[in-house]
């Protein structure tokens, strides 16, 4: 079954859906508009339409027949801090703010699904329309979960689904497992004693100190680590000084870690202060860690992960779904929802585009169609009549 005909039918609508979204894009919490333009729609096909979880989330319910489960479907709809340069008519009216990760794309693919089952409602169950704020950085899947989402929105699976440029379209990719890594950040304030840049002697360098801990730290990765486990400690900031002949009084450090593992997570916070307190304690300075435990890792339930790649091989084909990829060290909060109801996150291939978070980046509108026959076929088959 490739693309639904009826979706293939609406698919220049789509494209207005997303384009508008594109050209108006809020950030985490602050989603006002999008949340209504999702709603009003939500309210045009006909579905039960739920605002305010998570201050500017949306539920959307549409149910059919009677004696079916339900299931979650969602989609994340905030944007980043950053300045678009594409010239694309549809380029955003926000300045300092765009649609840099394809949230205008994931929220138009499911209005779109959402679309179709309420014509067709060829389907025995509930479906939650699940449009969630603030992915990025902010939590808000944390959030709709600690609100009682799964309370008042009760769901048998929970399932995702995010473009990836490189992958072509109409091609998908899901695996059992790991999809995406935990993200924890960090931030180490080294107290020196500052002094004359010309007498460094008189005082106590926390630059000097803060080089060695930068390097100090990719020993946890190198030295520490079962070479088949994965990790990455970057440090991603280093601010020190204001002037050419002072050495600073103290520094800050700030970074991020990206695992897989939890038992692994688990271990980074002793592991950066010990290297931090015993490289401090060689120099004479002290150090003080904030480490800020983040988005847990993003783990496919093994038997929903099959289920989301036979589906996606319903509407791609054989052979166009990659059911081995690399799992990607970025993180994603719809790991909150994988941790409270099974499921499965799938990644659609946006072509030969720039790379999400990138000032250059677009949702190719051609993943529109792709996307919400998979979403529409996912449902047709999970709750089958």
């Amino acid at each position: 079954m490739p693309i639904l005909n009826r979706i293939a039918e609406f698919h220049a609508e789509m494209t207005e859906w997303r384009r508008d979204l594109h050209a108006h894009p809020e950030l985490g919490f602050e989603e006002h508009r999008t949340s209504d333009f999702v709603a009003a729609k939500l309210r045009d096909f006909g579905i039960e339409v739920h605002q305010g979880l998570a201050g500017t989330g949306v539920i959307g319910v549409l149910k059919s027949g009677g004696s079916g489960p339900a299931i979650g479907l969602r989609a994340d709809m905030d944007a980043l801090p950053i300045q678009e340069k594409g010239d694309h008519p549809h380029r955003s009216q926000n300045a300092g703010k765009m649609h840099a990760c394809g949230h205008d794309g994931h929220t138009t693919m499911l209005l779109g699904a959402a679309k179709y089952l309420a014509e067709t409602r060829n389907f025995d169950g509930t479906v939650h329309f699940i449009f969630q704020p603030a992915e990025e950085g902010l939590g808000g899947g944390e959030k709709m979960v600690q609100e009682g989402m799964f309370e008042q929105f009760d769901c048998k699976t929970v399932w995702g689904m995010h473009n990836w440029p490189g992958l072509p379209v109409g091609e998908f990719a899901v695996a059992p497992g790991p999809m995406m890594a935990a993200r924890d950040n960090f931030e180490i304030t080294i107290q020196g004693r500052g002094a004359h840049a010309a007498m460094p002697h008189q005082g106590v360098d926390p630059v000097v100190v803060g080089a060695q801990i930068v390097l100090a730290l990719q020993t946890i990765t190198s030295r520490n680590l079962d070479p088949q486990e994965a990790l990455v400690v970057s440090v991603t900031q280093f601010h020190a000084g204001d002037a050419f002949n002072v050495i600073p009084d103290s520094i800050v450090l700030r970074g991020t870690c990206r695992v897989f593992n939890p038992k692994i997570q688990e271990t980074l916070e002793d592991r950066i202060r010990q290297i931090a307190d015993g490289v401090c304690a060689a120099f004479g300075a002290s150090a003080t860690l904030n480490y800020m435990k983040g988005y847990p890792a993003t783990v496919n339930d093994a038997s929903q992960a099959e289920v989301a790649a036979k589906v996606a091989e319903r509407v791609a084909g054989q052979g166009r779904v990659d059911r081995n990829p690399k799992p990607a060290m970025g993180a994603e909060d719809f790991s909150y929802m994988l941790n409270e109801r099974p499921g499965a996150y799938i990644w659609a291939g946006n072509g030969d585009t720039a790379g999400v978070h990138h000032p250059e980046y677009d949702f190719n509108d051609e993943l529109l169609t792709h996307g919400a026959s998979y979403w529409a076929t996912l449902v047709e088959t999970q709750l089958s009549k």
